[in-house]
């Protein structure tokens, strides 16, 4: 069968090469017997391709399941999978079938198989390698004739590394591994797969078409979807129920579209949405970033005052960091500190001035500045505080963190 003949039976839309390749091969793959691992992200389309391999094989009339493995809890699993006996554990009041005796014949899909439990995938392993399993509580050994199918949405090499899959299960499982790219790389894709999920919804709620204007399909086209084709499906028939205006802006679309910041994705269309309560590290984060801006800051006030001879001639451009420093910097107040800031003298006969332009004496020993990350933290808090006259959440929101973390802040530092 051709590739278009399979995406009109399937109901798959796009012409991008990656999903072309992805149809070839499990076209190739569906006649045979092989096990196949199905890689891909949440959202891809994953159970698609298994049943487009069930549907195309030998197998097509017999049954077909997919198990989750992901959801069914640790100690049930086997006895899903392969059956009980009656008394095998508490409340096995009778004898159940699993689904490897119920789907004899058939494809059996087991979605998010690295969730699966390493005694479970011994007893998985030996169904692959000679069609035979024992129920729980039995020591009759079963038969079954079933394909196994099997997906997952992270890289099951690194969980054989670290211990958390079989490594000989991995390699009897992935003996045609078929991978199904993500949307972000469909980008030819992803503005036909919007209209027909627009369509779809429009003609099932009965609501006037979805028309994006050309920002807005930019937009559309230029995120990264990483909830994919279903993340996509989704925003379609939010568009279709909510917007009366049925020409969907740039800007209208945005606010259905998650942002990304610092790589959380915010829930979408969140109304009246509080702000981030901030750990502690984020308020550390704030204090280093502000240390390097003003260190940025001086060293180009001093590279200016060694390069004119005088801070006179770029005073205006450094005014602000001036007044800045002078703010931030607490100057010792005793009678045994003294501090002298002189303009330069514009004078060709002042030897003495030119070699030392601003005439800086201090008379007072040397405090090397605390490094302390608590230090900062606090000197941070109680100048935003003092700033605005002891309202914490004027000083929360200045901070960028919740009351609530700026009280418990408090408390912690007896400030």
């Amino acid at each position: 069968m051709e590739i278009q003949e399979i995406k009109q039976r399937f109901g798959i839309i796009g012409n991008s090469p990656l999903l072309n390749r992805a149809i070839n091969i499990a076209n190739q793959v569906a006649p045979t017997d092989i096990s196949v691992l199905i890689t891909g992200e949440s959202g891809s389309g994953k159970e698609v391709f298994s049943h487009i391999i069930h549907q195309m094989s030998p197998r097509k009339h017999g049954p077909f399941i997919a198990v989750n493995c992901g959801a069914i809890p640790e100690g049930t699993i086997d006895s899903e999978l392969f059956g009980h006996e009656k008394g095998a554990y508490t409340g096995a009041v009778g004898e159940r079938k699993g689904y490897f005796e119920t789907v004899n014949g058939g494809t059996i899909f087991l979605d998010e198989i690295a969730e699966m439990p390493l005694g479970t995938q011994a007893r998985l392993l030996r169904v692959l390698e000679s069609g035979q399993y024992i129920k729980v509580g039995s020591s009759k050994v079963e038969k079954t004739n079933v394909r196994v199918i099997a997906a997952t949405n992270v890289d099951v090499y690194d969980a054989v590394k670290n211990g958390k899959f079989r490594e000989d299960l991995y390699y009897r499982l992935n003996t045609v591994p078929l991978r199904i790219p993500p949307l972000r790389d469909r980008k030819e894709d992803i503005y036909l797969l919007f209209r027909k999920f627009t369509s779809d919804f429009t003609d099932k709620y009965r609501t006037p078409p979805i028309q994006l204007d050309e920002e807005a399909q930019q937009v559309l086209i230029n995120y990264s979807w990483p909830g994919n084709v279903r993340q996509l499906k989704n925003m379609a028939e939010q568009l279709a129920v909510l917007e009366r205006d049925r020409i969907i802006t740039a800007q209208t679309l945005l606010t259905y579209i998650p942002l990304e910041m610092g790589g959380r994705n915010l829930p979408m269309r969140v109304e009246n949405q509080q702000k981030e309560d901030f750990s502690e590290r984020d308020i550390l984060y704030k204090v280093l970033f502000d240390m390097k801006r003003d260190m940025v800051e001086l060293k180009k006030l001093v590279a200016d005052i060694i390069e004119h001879g005088g801070i006179s001639i770029n005073h205006a451009n450094h005014s602000q960091t001036i007044n800045q420093l002078y703010r931030d910097i607490e100057l010792p107040n005793g009678p045994e500190a003294q501090f002298t800031l002189q303009q330069p003298v514009n004078s060709n006969n002042n030897n003495s001035n030119n070699a030392n332009p601003y005439n800086i004496t201090q008379d007072a020993e040397e405090v090397e500045e605390s490094l302390s990350l608590i230090d900062k933290e606090s000197d941070l808090i109680r100048k935003a505080l003092k700033k605005h006259k002891g309202k914490r959440k004027l000083a929360a929101n200045e901070l960028g963190i919740s009351e609530r973390t700026l009280y418990r802040k408090i408390k912690e530092l007896n400030l």
